[in-house]
């Protein structure tokens, strides 16, 4: 193997591209319209427009991406995660256009990539499970019987999902349809399919799991797990390694039942296999398994000095896994740096980066996808950066990571940053008790502070300027020198303040103003002009950044004026709708 296309974007794709790099090979980017000068455009020595900003027509679509391999005289294409690493028709078009794919393939993809499957699967190998339907559920009734089943409260999941999306919860059974149809609505829309099954929903559990590598020759191996119980909307915010709430033992248990699991679908190259574990019973769950390198893969490389990505490449090119005897050093902690905020209740926030720098030292290393002025879009995940900590001791490595989020800066859109060290500074935390809903449960966050008027560079003169130019889809980047004369490039100048603006969302300021707490598109509206709301009702679904956020009613009233629809595309501040 020579070249490689990596058929993603932001940090996933910068780190890629490094290992490929150090591994001599020629890489080779794929961008959309809105992402021309993004960071992983500029590290690839060569870089393809692929379509427009919204995902189905650039990095979900697949021909898009084939008919550049083909261009670019690509040898390979790793897919990274999300988008189409997880899709086996993709991973058989690649495989039949004479190209090495780096992941599984496609017959394991298939059997774990259908939670239902993954289930019958996991559970012929003899992997303990939650208890929940082993098929599809199709109508409300369904999903009633399987509750009086197994017993509130229930989780409805997408049958082809994960990462928290397609997930609903019904406490009682008055929740039972609105959580149907949520997760139906988000499963269709995110995985292209409807389909959804119930598990039992655990009370307080830790999210462990388990690192996987298996070669093309049949040998696999347990790399060790990492605890992912912090998180926000059944999604991690904090994972860490080793897990502070697993034994020697139980350690063992789930890394044998990992490699069982995997080993049961005829798995190659790396994966995870998640698990819940209730510690009040000591006992651990199969939940599902991505065919696919995680986010969270960097605590993983840092205690074992290895590199996943590199040893995924290895593993494609059909080398043999031989890594020896595994010894995991220390303890690491990654924090994942997304443009939300959380005084807002993780609110997705879109917009411009104004400034950006990042933290450094020992124990300290930063995957990032953006620089200062980069946009974050509203057409794509939030994570603009993974902070990861190693030290000797749990102990140490909080402490490094608040020394090390102190020091990270970030202005133009919130982050974050305040809910990790709210997170670091909590007893529970510290003491390693925490699960799946205690951050939203326990972790209080400190009162918003009105954030200053951030600065932006003068309009300074520039000797030096660059620029991209597309010549038949291929980027390609130009300098050229403007007639002014202007300082070098990067070097300090006076700076001004953007003047304060008014913000359009300060009408919901205005009795009876609904307005959109963020740009994004209506997906679902709950009423209609003339209809009576209570107070804290829902009006509508605003979905921004892959998040569906319910916009509610700020008071009882009659919808004297209704402005959206399903599909609407609304700016911040926008008027939903007007309440009297």
């Amino acid at each position: 193997m020579n070249s490689l296309l990596i058929a993603n974007r932001g940090e996933i794709a910068v780190r890629i591209i490094r290992t490929a790099r150090e591994m001599g090979l020629r890489t080779i980017a794929v961008f959309s319209e809105l992402d021309r000068d993004a960071l992983h455009v500029r590290m690839a020595d060569e870089a393809w427009n692929i379509g427009a900003a919204p995902p189905a027509e650039s990095y979900l679509n697949g021909a898009s991406i084939l008919r550049v391999a083909r261009a670019a005289k690509a040898e390979a294409i790793h897919p990274g995660y999300g988008f189409l690493s997880e899709n086996a028709g993709f991973a058989d078009l690649v495989a039949e256009a004479g190209l090495i794919w780096v992941g599984p393939p496609a017959s394991a993809i298939r059997a774990m990539g259908d939670k239902i499957t993954s289930r019958r699967t996991a559970e012929s190998a003899k992997v303990p499970m939650v208890p929940g339907t082993t098929s599809p559920l199709e109508t409300l009734a369904d999903v009633m019987t399987a509750a009086e089943q197994y017993g509130y409260p229930i989780a409805i999941k997408a049958a082809h999902g994960g990462g928290g999306k397609g997930l609903r919860v019904a406490r009682e059974p008055d929740d039972l349809e609105e959580a149907f149809e949520g997760a139906r609505r988000e499963a269709d829309a995110y995985f292209n399919s409807p389909e959804v099954y119930v598990e039992k929903y655990m009370a307080q559990p830790r999210h462990v799991e388990a690192q996987v590598m298996f070669d093309s020759q049949g040998n696999g191996l347990f790399l060790g797990e990492r605890d992912c119980s912090v998180q926000r909307r059944h999604q991690k915010l904090i994972e860490e390694t080793p897990s502070p709430g697993l034994s020697a033992r139980q350690r063992k248990a789930i890394g044998e039942a990992a490699v069982a699991a995997a080993r049961s679908c005829g798995y190659v190259n790396a994966g995870t296999v998640e698990f819940l574990y209730d510690p009040a019973e000591d006992s651990f769950y199969f939940l599902e398994m991505n065919t696919r390198l995680q986010v969270e893969h960097t605590v993983t490389e840092m205690v074992t000095g290895l590199d996943l990505v590199a040893w995924q490449i290895r593993i494609a090119s059909g080398e043999k896994l031989d890594l020896g005897k595994l010894e995991p050093r220390g303890h690491a902690i990654e924090f994942r740096i997304n443009a939300e905020d959380p005084l807002r209740g993780f609110l997705p926030t879109p917009g411009q980066i104004v400034d950006y720098r990042e933290p450094s030292g020992p124990g300290v290393r930063v995957d990032s996808g953006v620089t200062a002025s980069s946009r974050v879009s509203q057409y794509y995940d939030n994570l603009m950066a993974k902070l990861i900590v190693w030290g000797a001791t749990r102990q140490e490595a909080i402490s490094r990571g608040r020394r090390a989020l102190s020091e990270f800066v970030i202005t133009g859109v919130s982050t974050t940053i305040p809910a990790h060290l709210a997170v670091l500074d909590h007893p529970d935390f510290v003491n390693g008790t925490h699960h799946t809903k205690w951050m939203e449960e326990s972790v209080q966050l400190p009162d918003p502070v009105p954030a200053a008027s951030p600065v932006l560079p003068s309009d300074e003169e520039l000797t030096r300027r660059d620029m991209t130019v597309e010549i038949g889809g291929r980027r390609f980047s130009v300098t050229y020198w403007a007639p002014e004369p202007l300082p070098a490039a990067g070097a300090p100048g006076p700076r001004r303040v953007r003047p304060k603006l008014e913000r359009a969302a300060s009408l919901a300021a205005i009795d009876g103003v609904i307005a959109a707490p963020m740009q994004g598109t209506i997906v679902k509206v709950h009423v209609k002009a003339g209809d009576r709301v209570e107070a804290n009702q829902p009006i509508c679904v605003l979905e921004a950044m892959k998040m569906e956020n319910e916009v509610r009613s700020p008071a009882a009233g009659e919808v004297v004026d209704l402005r959206v629809q399903p599909g609407d595309t609304v700016a911040t501040g926008a008027v939903i709708a007007i309440i009297k």
